[in-house]
């Protein structure tokens, strides 16, 4: 019996993780070419090679408000595009909204908002202090070690007047600041006015942010077909005397969202697009296996068909081997030279005393 009561505790536990998981509907973060890094200037050319169909619309949102049973594009039209750039731990945000009343005069909270909540390590689970799973402990001993420490929620006011562009909700507002965030916003209406809204910004994802500052902060690596944790919401004032009249437009299905990552969305990190790769390459990278030993692995990077790989380690010792493991008898900085050929030709790729071993 007690064995059946834990299997019960426990299948009913692993349902609950299931059901507050990221949801995955297939969204895509485009890569940029490193020739092609958008420029933050609040102009929209940079964005002219984003694939349409990974654009994020207002048809895939939803008024948990109940203010707005379908979407009116008059009321409110929003895209989103997002990007990456391989080497950079950036997420870029194209917003394009046109919004039929811009509210935005006043100095706090009340202000048309694009919220975003990002998870690059989809560790998911409560990241504000108002949903820590332990309500007894200190409010504030809370916010100062918990809140936006291993998922970040910005609140990016639309436009920002006379404030800063975001309240990074947590005790770590050096996040918004560059080297971390920049923004540039491109508009003409004045408040109550209807228009058209672009901004123009990036991110950076950290899987630990604390109140101390970046000095111990761990920046969320990204790479190629990494799936992580990234929702928003639109929050849209239309009545600067009401604080109730507004909509809360979602990407996520659960309200709240904004302050757990597990009621979020997943998006994928694309790789680079064929078009931008060269059809033919020689390339390589490498790791100091044992250095004791100076035994280093390599690893053949190289594009294309190839029949045959010619490695000169530096060291006057050469391989014919795709990935060879060498040892190195005498320490050093060396000059690793590959070269492939194939059908497409010959090519090489050298690195100059980027392998050392002492």
């Amino acid at each position: 019996m007690q064995i059946k009561n834990i299997l019960t505790i426990c299948i009913a536990g692993l349902i609950g993780l299931v059901a507050s998981a990221q949801e995955d509907r297939g969204y895509k973060i485009y890569q940029f070419p490193p020739n092609m890094i958008p420029k933050i200037d609040g102009k929209t050319d940079d964005w002219d090679s984003f694939p349409k169909e990974y654009i994020v619309g207002t048809d895939q949102l939803w008024d948990d408000s109940g203010r707005y049973p379908k979407v009116d594009p008059k009321n409110l039209d929003v895209k989103v595009k997002v990007a990456w750039v391989k080497g950079l731990n950036r997420l870029y945000f194209l917003y394009e909204a046109y919004d039929n009343y811009w509210d935005f005069s006043q100095a706090g909270l009340h202000n048309d908002t694009f919220e975003i909540v990002v998870d690059g390590d989809l560790s998911g689970g409560p990241l504000i202090q108002e949903q820590h799973p332990n309500q007894s402990l200190d409010k504030m001993e809370t916010y100062f070690s918990y809140h936006g420490v291993h998922a970040q929620n910005y609140h990016i006011f639309t436009p920002a007047v006379g404030k800063d562009w975001a309240l990074a909700w947590g005790a770590q507002p050096w996040v918004k600041n560059l080297p971390y965030s920049n923004i540039v916003y491109n508009y003409n209406f004045k408040p109550g006015e209807p228009g058209k809204l672009v901004a123009e910004f990036w991110i950076t994802p950290f899987d630990y942010a604390g109140t101390e500052g970046p000095v111990r902060a761990v920046e969320s690596v990204l790479y190629d077909n990494k799936k992580i944790g990234l929702t928003w919401a639109i929050i849209d004032y239309d009545d600067v005397n009401d604080e109730k009249v507004k909509g809360f437009w979602n990407l996520s299905k659960n309200h709240k969202m904004y302050g757990n990552s597990s009621l979020g969305t997943v998006f994928t990190l694309q790789p680079l697009n064929e078009k931008y790769l060269k059809p033919f390459e020689a390339k390589w990278s490498f790791i100091v296996t044992d250095m004791a030993k100076r035994e280093v692995t390599f690893k053949d990077q190289s594009r294309g068909k190839i029949n045959k790989w010619q490695w000169d380690f530096g060291d006057g010792s050469t391989s014919t081997e795709q990935n060879p493991v060498h040892h190195y008898k005498e320490p050093g900085k060396y000059l690793v030279v590959l070269e492939v050929e194939g059908p497409g030709g010959k090519s090489r790729w050298a690195n100059q005393w980027d392998v050392a071993v002492k």
